[in-house]
């Protein structure tokens, strides 16, 4: 009986990323609030009804996306942040991970970047309370910096908010060059990478 139940566990988790997969796939053409549940289960090759099994609506399925787009990223960004010795370095860690999460997952980027101000409120409030723990984070990361020493709870939040908001810019960025030559995601890079030193250099004169 267990080994069954394995079995059909195992299937129901297939169907639901199979649909997820599918969603994406669709959204690279429109954006969710014209995403019809049917699509996405002709996509997939399963009956309509099927759907209600894994998500409430499509307003359920995309916050699902959400979390599939940036949970498993909090752990790299912390990462990013608190392994970093120098300023200098934390940049250009953060801009390698950018460009290297936007070259791996190019639909999920866009669609972050398409629904942050998207028509579907449950999916924008998943993006913004999934960015407001990446500048939390952040936030814990720089208070430990000695340039911090002085710095208010809410300066060093806001100052996270900057880091955070510069990142999905950066992701932008990369995401509209990855079909351009090297040597444009090369600019992208510079301008990213001098984009984020002059929150770094405002920082070190916010006290003054």
């Amino acid at each position: 009986m267990s080994h069954t139940l394995g079995i059909r566990q195992a299937q129901k988790q297939k169907t639901r990323q199979a649909l997820l997969d599918a969603a994406l796939g669709l959204l690279e053409e429109q954006s969710l609030s014209s995403l019809g549940l049917r699509e996405v289960t002709r996509a997939v090759g399963v009956a309509p009804t099927a759907f209600y099994r894994h998500f409430r609506s499509t307003a359920d399925l995309g916050t699902a996306l959400v979390e599939e787009a940036l949970g498993s990223l909090h752990p790299m960004i912390q990462n990013t942040v608190s392994g970093a010795a120098t300023s200098e370095e934390r940049i250009a860690r953060a801009v390698e991970l950018i460009a290297h999460h936007v070259h791996s997952h190019p639909a999920h980027v866009r669609f972050i970047a398409r629904e942050r101000h998207g028509g579907v409120q449950p999916v924008r409030e998943a993006i913004r309370d999934q960015l407001g723990r990446f500048a939390e984070e952040v936030k814990a990361e720089l208070a430990k910096d000695p340039e911090s020493r002085g710095w208010s709870e809410a300066d060093l939040l806001m100052l996270a908010h900057l880091f955070v908001d510069q990142m999905l810019v950066t992701a932008s960025m990369f995401l509209e060059s990855l079909e351009a030559p090297e040597e444009d995601r090369e600019r992208v890079t510079q301008l990213a990478t001098r984009q984020m030193r002059l929150i770094s250099i405002g920082r070190h004169h916010w006290l003054d």
